[in-house]
């Protein structure tokens, strides 16, 4: 009953750390808040009118709901690169700020939930989801599969967090006989959340241009690329506005690994450009929509070249040492590489594969003001809920929120 009643206390500490704060954490949750308010609006119009509000048709039926779960999955598979440092190689540097490569993951993960379920149209059709009313058609449907991995990596992030910020609130240290296979695990977890959604596109034989067997690899890479560059950032934050006590060391050495990451990825990227245009098969037509456009048709043409040039130069700064221990060249390519893996795993992985459609036709996608509304109101969504959870985690991590009681036990005790 006394563990209980000191996680009771913990959740009610925490609830108190949340609604308060200064005046720029006040404005920025309530940015948020009025983002959600206009996603939420947007969404019941696209319920009560359908998803004709959409610019989805028959021709482009994955589009940018489904880019921008693609790209988030990434997002929360890359907290593997602070996992593998910290606790396969015992880099004690990184090891202090692996909860945060935890709680993006929960955030990102969250998100993803949200983008298919905006997707769907109605919610009434996840219902065969639900056990005891549908199926999950497990092993023969990669959906079920999909469905399966990312909600457990949910669960699994949820509880090494939550066990991890219980145990220092009590003023211990987590068990390691628990908590290390569970963050250990959580490495082959990262990498099957999103090698299983890969496979979600390079088995749809009828669409050539997913089905690709390096596509698995390359959207590893770019993970270990957007992910890391929104901790990357977090951390400059949290160094500067609290006591968080973050080394250069750290920093530096996360950035060297993107360094490579992003080196694979635009390897891997080029490959598959050059297998397509030096083969020069009927295929090819999907390539050339992305970088030429095709007989006109050429709306994605320059987001595609911008995600390139953005990743190349984010390449360059994080190649050499003294731009990437640079803070301000250094935010530069976080900015770049973000931007350059969201355009190429968003639009520029999903539309081309459905353009043209399999009886040749070309439709001209363009996100509607409803799907850009909603997607703004999920990453605001996704925006909250990870800057409460850092809030709490913070002062926890700092000895600033313990529990009063269980300190007061252990004087007695000595």
């Amino acid at each position: 009953m006394g563990t209980l009643q000191m996680f009771a206390r913990f959740v009610t500490g925490s609830i108190r750390i949340v609604t308060r704060g200064n005046a720029l954490y006040f404005a920025w949750v309530a940015a948020l808040l009025a983002m959600i308010a206009a996603g939420v609006w947007a969404y019941f119009n696209q319920f009560s009118t359908g998803l004709i509000t959409t610019s989805m048709r028959d021709q482009v039926s994955w589009a940018f709901y489904i880019g921008n779960f693609t790209f988030l999955v990434g997002v929360a598979a890359a907290a593997v690169l602070l996992v593998i440092p910290a606790y396969v190689y015992q880099w004690k540097p990184i090891k202090e700020v692996v909860i945060l490569g935890e709680l993006l993951a929960i955030s990102a993960i969250s998100m993803c939930g949200l983008f298919v379920f905006v997707d769907v149209g109605s919610p009434l059709n996840l219902m065969h989801l639900v056990p005891g009313i549908g199926r999950l058609n497990v092993p023969s449907s990669l959906l079920a599969w999909d469905v399966i991995v990312l909600n457990s990596y949910l669960l699994l992030n949820f509880t090494i967090v939550t066990y991890l910020l219980f145990s220092l609130y009590r003023g211990g240290a987590p068990n390691k006989k628990i908590f290390t296979p569970l963050v250990l695990f959580s490495i082959p977890a990262a990498i099957g959340i999103h090698t299983v959604t890969a496979f979600l596109y390079n088995g749809l034989a009828a669409r050539p241009f997913w089905n690709s067997a390096i596509l698995a690899p390359r959207f590893i890479a770019s993970a270990f690329c957007s992910g890391p560059a929104v901790l990357l950032v977090l951390m400059m934050l949290l160094r500067k506005f609290t006591r968080f006590e973050i080394t250069d060391t750290a920093i530096w050495k996360i950035a060297e690994l993107m360094a490579y990451a992003m080196g694979v990825n635009l390897f891997l990227l080029a490959a598959e450009v050059f297998k397509e245009f030096y083969s020069d098969t009927e295929h090819v037509i999907h390539m050339e929509y992305m970088f030429t456009g095709v007989g006109g048709h050429s709306a994605i043409v320059p987001y595609m070249w911008i995600a390139v040039v953005c990743s190349i130069l984010a390449f360059l700064i994080f190649l050499v040492p003294k731009t990437r221990k640079n803070p301000v060249t250094l935010v530069l390519g976080c900015a770049l590489i973000y931007a350059g893996v969201y355009i190429e795993k968003g639009m520029g992985l999903v539309i081309p594969g459905m353009t043209p459609d399999a009886l040749g036709e070309i439709y001209e996608y363009v996100p509607s003001k409803s799907e850009v509304i909603i997607s703004l109101g999920v990453f605001s969504v996704g925006f909250l809920l990870f800057t409460l959870m850092v809030k709490v985690a913070t002062p926890i991590m700092l000895g600033e929120f313990r529990d009063i009681r269980a300190d007061r036990t252990k004087q007695v005790a000595h």
